[in-house]
């Protein structure tokens, strides 16, 4: 993807000119004749995206017209590196530093394809980094978005909980962070006991990774991921229509690594510890079962109302353990509930936080990054209905109402209210081609997680 983007314009680079609706009746009037001509008789009328080719001497593409919005965002032109002819294309050096970084990063994130079981037959046109781009941002975004990608995107078979530690352990060599992870029954010793229910029945052992790097003076930052890897219901079996996607119920993990990947890239001046608890929520003849009551490292108990709702049981003690640490900042990423994506469909990140400060925060670098959130109440009049009448907790209230906000306030009972934390319900996954977003695994938040990150904590 990065390949895509070139240091230098060559001898046959040709230029874009980026064209707002609004600005093309005087485009034309300024252009000369038959370039105007040849425009008008193209039908180009600068809407978003449209692309007007206009030749030069000798049939050659001399340079193209680009419709874009009247701000131009992350993906307003991640649809030409596919759509353009081959070659090498520059921008105009009037583009400030946000629009110069943010065309950069669409463009490369528009040259994205999954490549590990089928060679890619595409040609991609080419970029001259833009002026006044930052390199380094760019490079971020780019290797961040295309590790999460990937992880989500590799079947369950190559991505179980044993090769997302794999995927961990690369990405703590590449920045010389310490790794440890405890595998199987050790999570009985070391009093991770949800984690070793929920994906005991697997073939594949669960494990809880633990990440950590940074200056130990440097204040704590943690990110814990939900590292379901496939996820059949357990007893509570899904229908085989909702197990489909199941691959990418890690995407929470992914997402952890990922912004994690941005924040030892920048050399951001935190200590960071990153808890993914990676299971199989498998059936066989150990699988946990509905009404069982199982304890949880906090040491509060839980009855199981349904083995479908297992993400919030590892989740929980993964966020016992980082709160101990009493963090600064404490961030989930999870793809927790259905409910999220009917009340906010798949594009938008479901927000709930205990600080108000941290949430209009993420809110705000969402915006200015173009990677939305949306918050969610963590309504207090809805613990009721995680009560049980035999344990502290039921995982899973009947009824089916509010079910983001419920599992988000399952949570929160492990996480101590004086910890700035923020949990995202998140869909990790395009359900459908958009420019830039191909259809399969996504990240989304990175770039408003990692903004929010380096404005409370400072730059390298």
């Amino acid at each position: 993807m990065l390949h895509h983007l070139r240091a230098k314009p060559t001898d046959d680079t040709v230029p874009l000119e980026l064209i707002r609706k609004a600005e093309l009746s005087a485009w034309l009037d300024g252009a000369e004749p038959a370039a105007a001509a040849w425009v008008r008789g193209t039908g180009f009328t600068a809407e978003p995206g449209a692309v007007a080719l206009i030749p030069g001497e000798g049939g050659r593409l001399a340079r193209v017209l680009v419709g874009v919005p009247d701000r131009l965002d992350l993906w307003s032109l991640a649809g030409l590196p596919g759509s353009l002819p081959k070659g090498s294309y520059t921008l105009p050096d009037r583009l400030d530093g946000r629009e110069a970084t943010a065309a950069a990063i669409g463009w490369a994130l528009g040259c994205y394809q999954f490549t590990r079981y089928r060679k890619s037959t595409k040609d991609f046109a080419h970029l001259v980094m833009p002026a006044g781009a930052d390199r380094h941002a760019v490079e971020r975004v780019v290797s961040a978005t295309a590790l999460v990608r990937d992880l989500v995107n590799t079947p369950a078979e190559d991505m179980g909980p044993p090769e997302l530690a794999q995927a961990a352990e690369k990405l703590a060599d590449e920045f010389g962070a310490k790794l440890k992870v405890i595998a199987g029954d050790d999570l009985l010793e070391k009093n991770y006991p949800m984690v070793h229910a929920v994906g005991r029945a697997a073939a594949k052992a669960p494990r809880l990774i633990d990440l950590r790097w940074g200056n130990k003076e440097h204040p704590l930052v943690c990110l814990v991921g939900k590292g379901v890897c496939f996820d059949s219901g357990g007893l509570d079996i899904k229908g085989s229509a909702n197990m489909l996607l199941m691959k990418k119920d890690m995407g929470g993990a992914a997402h952890a690594l990922g912004v994690a990947r941005m924040i030892m890239m920048a050399g951001l001046p935190v200590r960071l510890r990153v808890l993914v608890p990676a299971v199989e929520n498998a059936v066989s003849g150990n699988s946990f079962r509905p009404m069982d009551i199982l304890p949880t490292r906090k040491g509060l108990t839980v009855e199981i109302g349904n083995t479908d709702a297992e993400g919030r049981l590892i989740l929980c003690d993964a966020l016992a353990e980082a709160d101990s640490d009493r963090p600064a900042l404490l961030i989930d990423f999870a793809t927790l509930t259905g409910a999220a994506r009917v009340a906010l469909g798949p594009e938008l990140p479901a927000l709930f936080s205990n600080d108000d400060a941290l949430a209009e925060d993420l809110l705000a670098t969402g915006r200015e990054t173009d990677d939305p959130l949306w918050r969610l109440p963590l309504w207090p009049g809805y613990r009721r209905m995680l009560d049980s009448r035999i344990a502290d907790l039921n995982n899973a209230p009947s009824g089916g109402f509010a079910g983001a906000i419920t599992a988000a306030l399952f949570l929160e009972r492990f996480v101590a209210p004086e910890t700035p934390w923020a949990h995202i319900d998140l869909y990790a996954w395009n359900p459908t081609t958009r420019p830039g977003r191909p259809e399969g695994g996504e990240a989304m938040t990175l770039r408003a997680v990692y903004a929010l990150i380096e404005r409370r904590f400072g730059t390298a």
